[in-house]
């Protein structure tokens, strides 16, 4: 009997040790990190290319663009994480005074919360008192604010992830414009980058358990047609200029 509760234990930790929605703060970050590393830099590089610019140009070009764009994605991501921040612990400080002088109404507002989910609410009340009892500003946090462990802003771990993840994304179109002679860097340029483009949205989806084809398509449609945007933009204006 206890081999048997014993192994039931064990199923139901495996059943629970991998969430997609538990690498979202990360791979949030991450994937935007890597495709706009990709697509901004690319298309950068494929304008530049257009216009006849010259190798060292087109290069240089790449360079600026991997680094500036590498801060830029860290403080966005540091600025708007910390707003978000900011927000939630306003609400819990709002939240925890209501506590204190309220009790009463919190718990109902608890209770409310559990019937609409589908709880009895004799249950519903229950539920409530005991959670209030163990953690009652966790409670309020997670059920009726949202705000939870997986969902915490980490303003430092967004920033750090984008600015690591655009500078993995921008190095394979800044190599490929590296090595590439300057007749054909162009077509370099955008097919090196629609390749990774393609490998981002196959992790991205094994990691967040979506569709691969549906990832891997919508990353390469929408950086073909930035590439393509900015590249026509560097062909005019670079013949007028």
């Amino acid at each position: 009997m206890e081999g048997s509760a014993a192994g039931a234990l064990e199923q139901a930790q495996a059943h629970h040790a991998v969430h997609y929605v538990n690498r979202i703060g990360w791979l949030r970050a991450g994937v935007l990190g890597a495709n706009d590393g990709i697509v901004s830099t690319a298309s950068l590089l494929a304008g530049i290319a257009a216009s006849g610019a010259s190798p060292d140009v087109i290069l240089l070009s790449g360079i600026a663009a991997l680094f500036a764009g590498a801060m830029s994605m860290a403080a966005g991501e540091y600025v708007s994480v910390s707003a978000q921040s900011d927000t939630e612990r306003a609400d819990l400080a709002k939240e925890k005074k209501a506590i204190a002088q309220q009790p009463d109404v919190e718990l109902q507002e608890l209770r409310n919360i559990y019937v609409e989910r589908g709880l009895k609410p004799e249950l519903a009340e229950e539920v409530a008192r005991q959670l209030m009892e163990a953690d009652a500003l966790a409670a309020h946090a997670r059920d009726e604010l949202g705000i939870s462990e997986i969902s915490t802003a980490r303003p430092v771990q967004a920033a750090l992830t984008s600015a690591a993840t655009f500078s993995a994304g921008a190095v394979a179109p800044v190599l490929a414009a590296a090595v590439s002679p300057a007749p054909v860097a162009l077509v370099v340029v955008v097919v090196t980058s629609l390749l990774c483009l393609a490998l981002l949205g196959y992790v991205g989806a094994r990691l967040g358990g979506g569709k691969i084809g549906r990832s891997v398509g919508r990353v390469v449609f929408w950086g073909m047609l930035a590439m393509a945007v900015t590249a026509g933009a560097g062909r005019l204006f670079g013949a007028a200029i």
